[in-house]
């Protein structure tokens, strides 16, 4: 951390001390002691420099997010799901030119063309579910939680009555959570457990990220839970849930951030797959005819730049800032918010913001902080 050394130390101790009050600064800004917050985790060099916790976990109990609190990733999760699919193209299980047909024979015809690269790299073309769940309505059966939320199978289901996608696979770009929901069932199929069983053994388990979880209700529960909340107005009121928060691979787990710290040095040690293996999620997506990859021009909740180039690996957006190496994520649903940002040159740096309120800006507060570190 940050913190007072030796007299010895003293000039060292003081840069310290300025740099850690001016992170605080930034999130303290935007928090208030009694209000749902974030909470936040800085580090160079796989050590830990700045660990800090603002507000509360829910309106309800005014219990304070403290570093093992646990929130939703949301969108954040897709990363996970990506190196599950990674490791299982490792165990030989898997090939990255497999098909939807080859892995789910009912899929329609232009499953034929959909790879698991085209999915891993939001290049499949297949629409997003949440844009589909008027027609989901009709779909009966144990697709849907008790509480009327949707699940994995269900978005299949949806998927394989479209009669045709947004684009031919590979030709445009267009974020996808169906691409990232199907990733998860491919985990299931291919390795013969569940995606929640699968991502325990071979990632949470082994890097003893023991507070991580998918979530399943019913199966399993999140202890010290941060609950998420959206702005009424000038007031804050519990959104934890919808109809769609019951799906997995694209933004199912829970986490905080004692295990993303473990989490991030399994990537700079290159702990579950060796430099050469991970190179593939670092591979910026290009199209079949080989030009880069650009952002719709439609505005969407989903569309970050309209018409802007993007870059994008499996589960990682890539794009520089500042002149530095930049792998991240953001991850949105309900009332959270988080991001991941992990610059990788040198010593390395990574920002992590988990938000349990819909109105706090992760993305922005990361880079506030990089701008304090970088400059």
């Amino acid at each position: 951390m940050f913190s007072l050394g030796t007299a010895a130390r003293l000039p060292a101790q003081s840069s310290e001390t300025s740099i850690d009050k001016k992170i605080d600064a930034v999130f303290s800004g935007v928090t208030s002691p009694d209000a749902p917050g974030l909470a936040a985790l800085v580090r160079k060099n796989s050590r830990t420099v700045f660990e800090r916790a603002y507000g509360v976990r829910d309106l309800r109990s005014k219990a304070k997010i403290d570093a093992h609190t646990n929130f939703r990733l949301a969108s954040f999760t897709k990363q996970f799901t990506a190196m599950a699919i990674m490791l299982l193209v490792h165990d030989g299980k898997l090939r990255y030119d497999q098909t939807l047909t080859q892995l789910f024979p009912d899929f329609p015809a232009d499953g034929s063309t959909i790879t698991v690269r085209n999915l891993l790299n939001h290049t499949s073309g297949l629409p997003d579910y949440e844009d589909l769940m008027d027609a989901a309505e009709k779909i009966k059966g144990p697709v849907w939680t008790p509480e009327k939320q949707i699940q994995d199978n269900a978005v299949l289901e949806l998927l394989e009555k479209q009669k045709t996608g947004k684009f031919a696979p590979g030709t445009s770009w267009w974020y996808s959570n169906s691409g990232y929901v199907v990733l998860g069932l491919i985990v299931a199929k291919v390795s013969g457990n569940s995606y929640g069983d699968f991502l325990h053994a071979r990632i949470f388990a082994p890097l003893k990220m023991n507070h991580t979880l998918v979530l399943q209700k019913g199966k399993n529960e999140v202890v010290n839970r941060a609950f998420g909340h959206s702005k009424d107005g000038s007031a804050l009121r519990e959104t934890d849930q919808s109809s769609t928060s019951a799906t997995l691979g694209d933004g199912g787990i829970y986490s905080n951030l004692e295990d993303l710290a473990k989490w991030d040095d399994a990537l700079r040690n290159h702990t579950l797959l060796n430099e050469k293996e991970f190179q593939a999620a670092l591979t910026p997506v290009k199209l079949t005819d080989g030009s880069e990859a650009h952002w719709p021009k439609e505005p969407d909740d989903n569309n970050l730049h309209p018409g802007k180039p993007v870059s994008y690996g499996f589960g990682w957006f890539l794009d520089p800032y500042q002149g530095h190496s930049r792998m991240w994520h953001t991850g949105g649903t309900m009332g959270f918010r988080t991001v991941i940002e992990r610059f990788t040159e040198g010593d390395g740096l990574t920002v992590i913001v988990l938000c349990n309120r819909n109105d706090l800006e992760p993305e922005k507060l990361a880079l506030q902080v990089a701008d304090i570190l970088f400059f």
